[in-house]
């Protein structure tokens, strides 16, 4: 199956474009959960109907020893939600030998649908990335950090790196139709050009939630054909309560911002 059949599947499934990360941080468990897996599959469990994709944070996992919890975690949704795209936030690219290493521990030891990449060292480094067919590549392209501008709004024939980044993913490296952007929920005016420019490109959109990003602005300028989101919200809705009813409060938040996603869908199809 190609990977746009997976992403159109995953949006169909629960009705959904919602993505949760899952960032595991132990200092932040209640005081009855002894691990991160344990942490992870309540999450999931308890808002699995409600997502097109959990996106598990690298960093959380390599500096806590527990790439063995993210093994899990991926399995767990493999098995029980095949239908849920697992996107890896790891932010690779290097060149050659590496980056060809940073392609396989993606998508051939953790079995990720997708995978973060950094675009900056080039076309050569993603190549290992882009050339898995069924795989998706989600380049860089507008953050939602606030240092984003020192870059990538720097002018280049009087038009933002952001935006020639956006046309070259999509005009020329897209060869198999599996480049995906990340766009920040933070830069509304940005992501209403990368959507212009980027046609039906799917967009995963960081920043709603604890970073402040606006949910209808967001919605008014990246949605195309009523889909093309991923709106990923992390920490807002995991760490929503640190009692025994964690996953519980979860639920309740991720099912309010599916609810405020589809109820603005909903009126614009109108």
């Amino acid at each position: 199956m190609s990977y746009q059949q997976k992403v159109r599947d995953a949006w169909k499934k629960n009705n959904s474009l919602l993505c949760i990360g899952l960032d595991p941080n132990q200092k932040k468990f209640p005081s009855h959960i002894n691990s991160i897996f344990e942490f992870n599959k309540q999450i999931i469990d308890a808002t699995a109907d409600l997502v097109c994709a959990f996106k598990p944070q690298m960093a959380y996992y390599s500096a806590q020893n527990a790439e063995k919890d993210l093994l899990e975690t991926i399995k767990y949704i493999k098995n029980n939600h095949p239908q849920i795209l697992v996107i890896l936030d790891s932010k690779r690219g290097d060149i050659g030998a590496t980056s060809e290493q940073y392609a396989s521990e993606a998508f051939d030891r953790f079995k990720a649908d997708a995978v973060t990449v950094n675009p900056y060292m080039g076309h050569d480094s993603l190549v290992p990335f882009l050339e898995r067919e069924d795989k998706g590549v989600i380049i860089l392209c507008k953050t939602s950090n606030k240092g984003s501008s020192d870059f990538q709004d720097l002018l280049i024939d009087d038009e933002p790196l952001y935006l020639h980044v956006a046309r070259k993913c999509v005009n020329d490296w897209n060869k198999y139709k599996n480049i995906n952007l990340v766009v920040g929920a933070t830069n509304p005016n940005e992501l209403e050009k990368i959507r212009k420019l980027a046609g039906d490109t799917p967009l995963l959109i960081p920043g709603i939630g604890t970073q402040g990003g606006d949910l209808q602005s967001v919605l008014k300028s990246g949605l195309i054909n009523n889909e093309g989101l991923f709106i990923s919200s992390s920490r807002s809705i995991i760490y929503a309560d640190s009692s025994k009813n964690f996953a519980q409060a979860a639920r309740e938040e991720a099912l309010k911002l599916h609810h405020q996603i589809n109820s603005w869908r909903n009126e614009n199809v109108k």
